[in-house]
């Protein structure tokens, strides 16, 4: 009888460290994640199921997933294009935007980019774009977002298969 416990267990230890494995990749590394709404049309679209990368480095232009804190909670979970770095200055006027009172070439932007104010970003902070400025709502309304409340980069998208791959 103990020999045949002895057994079971054995037989099921490749499953349990495959288990745990999973679980750890999910927490600490990669996890899919999926697209909601029009904000990052036209290069994203409802629906789309990506990759998050929970160790990705930061750039201008990264795709990011961040909570949209409201009131010190949680309201939702974003996905949005990094424009602004931490202690840079941003801004829109006729429609260019600015970062450290230099025009940058935004070629992600889709619709008219309505003006904002001069925004000088904290040591922790990132000023997020949705590539659909008509309807984004992003750091233009929420203010900018804090390191902390960015769970990773994504570029990688897993459904639909006929858009699987890496995108910009």
């Amino acid at each position: 009888m103990k020999e045949e416990k002895k057994n079971w267990v054995k037989e099921l230890m490749p499953y349990i460290v495959v288990l745990i494995i999973v679980i750890v990749i999910r927490t600490f590394f990669f996890t899919p994640v999926r697209v909601s709404g029009l904000s990052m049309f036209d290069t994203l679209e409802g629906g789309e199921v990506m990759i998050l990368n929970k160790l990705g480095k930061l750039e201008r232009f990264s795709m990011v997933v961040a909570d949209m804190v409201v009131d010190g909670k949680k309201d939702d979970t974003i996905i949005k294009r990094v424009y602004g770095l931490p202690g840079e200055t941003i801004k829109c006027e006729k429609g260019n935007i600015y970062i450290n009172d230099r025009k940058i070439d935004d070629n992600y932007g889709y619709g008219e980019t309505e003006d904002f104010a001069q925004v000088t970003l904290g040591e922790d902070e990132y000023f997020l774009l949705g590539d659909n400025r008509s309807i984004s709502l992003d750091s233009r309304i929420i203010g900018p977002v804090k390191a902390k409340d960015i769970e990773g980069t994504t570029s990688l998208v897993l459904w639909p298969l006929k858009k699987f791959g890496q995108i910009k």
